[in-house]
């Protein structure tokens, strides 16, 4: 993932001023929440299923989300750098989940889609595989289902794509507890997403 214009440092300004009432400071969060959540859209659009953009623009994903985090800090005031990513990251989550399920879903376009070949051959692309779709909406599921110390850990990295140091820093834990939470989380993943019949 590339690297986010703003820092850190910048983020927990906003946050403070946020803190104090000013409007504008939300404005400079979801800004940042935007800038993220298109690195993490266009990393997965070009990675495991670079076929969603038949489907969903990178843009409208990133701007679907900030109004779910728009409408969140109406009420909530993140106390916090960490407080805000870890919000932000639930509303990005909660916005991969229902756009999978809007779009691979049983009624969603692309679950009826299928790709020509040939002139007489149709194939389900190996992106489009339902079991495929159905395992990464679980896997955002299955997320926010990890004990907290771990789901904070993957919320800075995979959906913020913070660097290690960074989120040991947020934490208030070394690094070495944040590479050992991250194996754990990763693994623990794996595990469920393998119990679960529908990944």
């Amino acid at each position: 993932m590339a690297e986010p214009r703003h820092t850190t440092i910048e983020i927990a300004g906003w946050v403070e001023r946020l803190q104090g009432g000013e409007g504008a400071a939300r404005d400079h969060l979801l800004d940042v929440a935007s800038e993220r959540l298109l690195l993490l859209a266009r990393k997965m659009f070009r990675g495991d299923f670079p076929r969603l953009a038949r489907w969903a623009e990178t843009d409208d994903l990133a701007q679907n989300a900030r109004l779910r985090l728009w409408k969140a800090l109406e009420t909530a005031r993140p106390e916090s750098v960490l407080a805000f990513f870890r919000l932000a990251a639930v509303q990005v989550r909660r916005e991969l989940i229902d756009l999978a399920r809007h779009h691979f879903g049983p009624e969603g376009p692309a679950a009826h889609h299928t790709t020509r070949t040939g002139p007489f051959e149709d194939q389900l692309s190996s992106e489009d595989d339902p079991v495929r779709l159905a395992a990464w909406t679980e896997f955002h599921e299955q997320v926010q289902e990890l004990p907290d110390d771990l789901c904070a850990v993957f919320d800075m990295l995979w959906y913020q794509g913070l660097t290690q140091i960074e989120t040991a820093e947020l934490l208030g834990v070394t690094e070495r507890t944040i590479q050992r939470r991250w194996v754990a989380a990763r693994q623990e993943l794996s595990r469920r997403l393998r119990e679960d019949p529908s990944a």
